[in-house]
């Protein structure tokens, strides 16, 4: 019996290491490309390791491409993003899990719905709403709107980790003097940490992924984010893989940096709340 558990148990890991690889390997195809040329690049049968290795694809990629600006970019939208979404949706969920008023539940159910709308259908609004209060080319409106409300999926995610909580806690607090602001700034925010840290890299993934929105409000060089920076870099340098793979890899670090240090907390977090 022990025998045949034993063998599942190999065959099980042997499948994932093999399903692992195969994730894997595209990564590890777009990390070779970036240290070969051209004729490396196009070889067959294809080279797996580079020789000789080219290290200065990455020095060309900064210096045809502004990526430090870029990436200066990228962040201001993410920090502001995330700060936003974690105070915003956090009070709106306290208010939906918490507090009792008329129409709670039905609005909370309504504001549910707006998940199942494409972005792409409120894409051509926004953009006309934007381009009327003349912020296109700018950060606001990828920086801002986040602080009115957060986004719905931190609202529901805020407010089923909100109903794990025993009110016990608040009611507690309020027996002390606690007032509505320092139950929840003093009791029930410090026990956020771990689905605040899941919202974190949630936030920070759809942020730095966000083409589409970027690609219609910005146009100018000067405020493109990362993957704008992609997109044009083939435009403007289509025929230097070499350099764009090396491009890829610098946008892909900051965020894989971000996810292994705190991937722990993301299943811990969504299953929390």
């Amino acid at each position: 019996m022990k025998k045949k558990i034993a063998l599942e148990k190999v065959i099980l890991y042997l499948f994932l290491i093999a399903g692992s690889l195969i994730c894997l390997f595209p990564f590890y195809w777009m990390l070779r490309s970036s240290f070969m040329d051209m004729a490396q690049i196009f070889v067959m049968p294809p080279i797996m390791i580079p020789d000789p290795v080219v290290f200065t694809n990455y020095q060309d990629a900064l210096e045809v491409m502004p990526y430090f600006r870029y990436l200066l970019n990228t962040l201001i939208v993410v920090i502001s993003n995330v700060a936003g979404s974690i105070l915003a949706a956090s009070l709106c969920a306290f208010s939906f899990s918490r507090l009792r008023w008329p129409g709670r539940d039905e609005v909370f159910m309504i504001i549910l719905t707006s998940l199942m709308m494409p972005s792409i259908v409120t894409m051509i609004p926004t953009f006309v709403m934007w381009s009327r209060l003349g912020f296109t080319n700018s950060l606001v409106p990828l920086a801002v709107p986040i602080w009115f409300g957060g986004s719905v999926y931190n609202i529901f995610l805020f407010r089923q980790f909100f109903l794990s909580i025993p009110r016990e806690l608040e009611e507690a607090a309020a027996i002390d003097g606690a007032g509505l602001y320092s139950v929840f700034f003093r009791i029930v925010f410090p026990l956020m940490k771990p689905i605040i840290l899941t919202s974190v890299v949630l936030n920070t993934l759809n942020v730095w992924n966000d083409f589409q929105m970027s690609l219609t409000l910005l146009q100018k060089k000067a405020v493109r984010n990362v993957p704008l920076t992609q997109y044009f870099f083939f435009g403007e340098n289509s025929i230097e893989l070499g350099l764009a793979f090396a491009l890829f890899i610098l946008s892909m670090i900051p965020i894989l940096i971000l996810y292994l240090s705190l991937q722990k907390y993301i299943i811990g977090g969504i299953t929390s709340g």
